[in-house]
């Protein structure tokens, strides 16, 4: 029961981040939700009540919630195009190492409440954030996109100062960059905010979003029905093989979507997740306890790399003024998923069966939905609504008519190419063409006066 309402509000509190996130901002957000779970922490480790445990512990895992969601935007925002893949994928290297950390926390506090004392108290250690702005400075791209352009340029005078790069105090420039900014903010304008209604009034965005957290509602929906094969080991080893498996496919998306991009990659781990459901559900009665745990080991592997990649994938679809709202709206669909299967274990397992072959059956209609979205590889994020529009999806097959390589081969300019003596050379043969052309017509006039 504590585990349905910690996940039931976990969910709610991704849905309350939908109002402020996209008015205050990245930093403004995750120190609000550094200030909640202080005290959420500190009441659950002193708490002596079941009913009051539950929503405090609850309200503190939501928090936690929170940081992260901003965190995770903050990476992804201040890194440029190439990195922004490496930067989250080391982002999750940490999470997993937290994963891996907490047993070993469990064994040594042997106490629940010394436990989350510990943790509450590193938590602690985060409030150097909020003293330090250099630390974790505002998303300059947010400040833009939302017209605040004063303390745009405040955060880029201290990403400048940060790095040892003299701007000069002659910032008006025709090639600064001060000077593109107020060329493209004319004027003084007003803050400009959109909220998560405004998705609703566009053409692809909202399918994109759609798209994507349903893709990862099904793959963290999905994952517990990989697990409950791996419950021959005991309780302790398939949690181990479960982080195992997220460390494995943090690097097989390391290694896949940088090549070959992030549709095609998401696009294959949910066809091997709905290929290893299918597989369990048809075929358990009929093969060995070992190919069953394999194939629910690999099932896991893809269905995390599902929800990691979606939730990146989005990440960089959404444009800038709703990636926060956007993205606490997909991080809660994502949460439903797990929080749907407490209900059938309190019900002693009778709906399992069907859960598992519905969630295989979305699996077939989330591959189909996929081959619509765009591709984000090595592009810019989007910045406005117009932005986000203009995202289109690659071709599936190249048109048969169309070229896929030039006429000319593009190589370096050659060190005896001279432009001045290839257009003497270029004058000199249309004379000598003229002059052949003139020539002809001349003895052609001779020969018809001598027949004459």
């Amino acid at each position: 029961m504590d585990i349905i309402v910690w996940l039931q509000l976990h969910v709610l509190w991704h849905f309350i981040e939908l109002f402020p996130s996209y008015r205050l901002g990245r930093r403004a957000a995750f120190i609000g939700a550094l200030v909640m779970a202080l005290p959420l922490g500190v009441a659950v480790t002193f708490t002596s009540s079941y009913f009051s445990f539950l929503p405090l512990r609850a309200g503190f895992g939501a928090a936690l919630a929170g940081m992260f969601l901003s965190f995770y935007i903050s990476r992804v925002e201040l890194c440029s195009p190439s990195q922004r893949l490496m930067v989250t994928m080391i982002g999750g290297f940490f999470w997993v190492a937290g994963e891996l950390l907490l047993p070993g926390m469990a064994v040594l506090c042997s106490d629940w409440r010394v436990l989350q004392g510990s943790i509450t108290g590193t938590l602690m250690l985060l409030g150097v954030y909020w003293c330090g702005h250099t630390l974790y400075p505002e998303s300059p791209r947010w400040l833009l996109a939302t017209q605040q352009v004063e303390q745009c340029k405040s955060e880029l005078h201290m990403f400048a100062r940060a790095n040892g790069i003299n701007i000069g105090e002659d910032a008006s420039g025709q090639d600064h960059v001060f000077t593109e900014i107020d060329s493209l903010c004319e004027g003084f304008p007003r803050p400009q905010y959109y909220s998560i209604c405004s998705i609703f009034g566009t053409r692809l965005i909202w399918r994109n979003a759609l798209i994507l957290g349903f893709t990862a509602f099904i793959g963290c929906g999905i994952r517990p029905c990989f697990a409950r094969n791996l419950q021959v080991f005991g309780p302790y080893i398939p949690y181990f093989l479960q982080a195992g498996s997220e460390i494995v496919a943090c690097i097989l998306i390391c290694i896949c979507v940088s090549h070959c991009g992030r549709r095609s990659v998401l696009l294959l781990f949910t066809i091997l997740t709905g290929f290893c459901s299918l597989l369990l559900l048809a075929l358990t009665q009929y093969l060995f306890i070992e190919a069953s745990i394999v194939i629910s080991v690999v099932g896991s592997l893809c269905s995390h790399a599902v929800v990691m990649l979606s939730v990146f994938y989005a990440c960089e679809v959404l444009p800038t003024v709703i990636r926060g709202s956007g993205l606490g709206l997909i991080m809660g669909i994502n949460m439903l998923g797990r929080a749907s299967l407490p209900f059938i274990e309190l019900q002693h397992k009778s709906g399992y069966f069907l859960y598992h072959v519905v969630l295989s059956s979305f699996c077939i209609l989330s591959v189909l939905s996929l081959l619509l979205l765009p591709e984000t590889k090595r592009k810019s994020l989007p910045e406005t609504l117009r932005h986000g529009e203009n995202l289109r999806r690659p071709p599936l097959l190249l048109h048969p008519t169309q070229d896929t390589l030039p006429l000319l081969k593009h190589g370096k300019k050659r060190a005896d190419y001279n432009p001045d003596s290839y257009a003497r050379l270029a004058s000199s043969t249309k004379k000598m063409i003229r002059s052949d052309t003139t020539g002809s017509t001349c003895g052609e006039e001779n020969k018809a006066l001598s027949s004459d």
